[in-house]
């Protein structure tokens, strides 16, 4: 999976490249080396494939629920959308290198607001990649008739300091 060991031992390199692809996939565009970028999309690649393959696995189910109100028990049926197996095991493997990414508040946002908002999303990265990049690049993949290419990087020429060769890696 690591093929370059960009001056680093494994655990540093990993945590480093765990953290460039969470940025990247949260954000959508960093700037990085030339280096860590080709890593990165190699890894965020995998990623949005296995989500891109399995966000539509979910199933519906109807349960029968006893709802206490006003001191009085009545059976209510409520519906809850589960994921399937497949969807539960691509989950479990994005969020194993995906570090836990919080929503920022917003401006003029209260605090019972932005726990209003973000109440039911535990992982919201992961979240992310289900809800809005899956359905997002299988429709791009649909229309192109093709598979992978979800990145691209822009050469911005050598860094100051050091001479880097500096570059921005984006989602497509």
């Amino acid at each position: 999976m690591i093929n370059r060991k960009l001056g680093r031992t494994s655990a540093q390199r990993k945590a480093l490249l765990r953290g460039l692809v969470t940025d990247l996939l949260w954000y959508g565009k960093i700037t990085t080396t030339e280096a860590k970028a080709k890593e990165v999309r190699s890894i965020a690649e995998q990623l949005l494939t296995l989500a891109i393959k399995t966000y539509d696995k979910t199933e519906t189910v109807t349960k029968e629920v006893v709802k206490k109100t006003d001191g009085k028990a009545e059976r209510v049926t409520m519906e809850f959308v589960n994921d399937l197996p497949e969807k539960l095991n691509a989950r479990r493997k994005i969020m194993a290198v995906v570090y836990d990414k919080k929503e920022e508040k917003k401006d003029g946002e209260s605090k019972s607001e932005y726990a209003d908002r973000t109440r039911d999303i535990n992982h919201p990265l992961v979240e992310k990649m289900f809800r809005e990049y899956g359905p997002k690049y299988r429709a791009r993949n649909e229309e192109k008739n093709c598979a992978g290419g979800y990145t691209r990087i822009i050469k911005m020429g050598p860094r100051k300091g050091d001479g880097a060769e500096e570059v921005i890696i984006e989602l497509i």
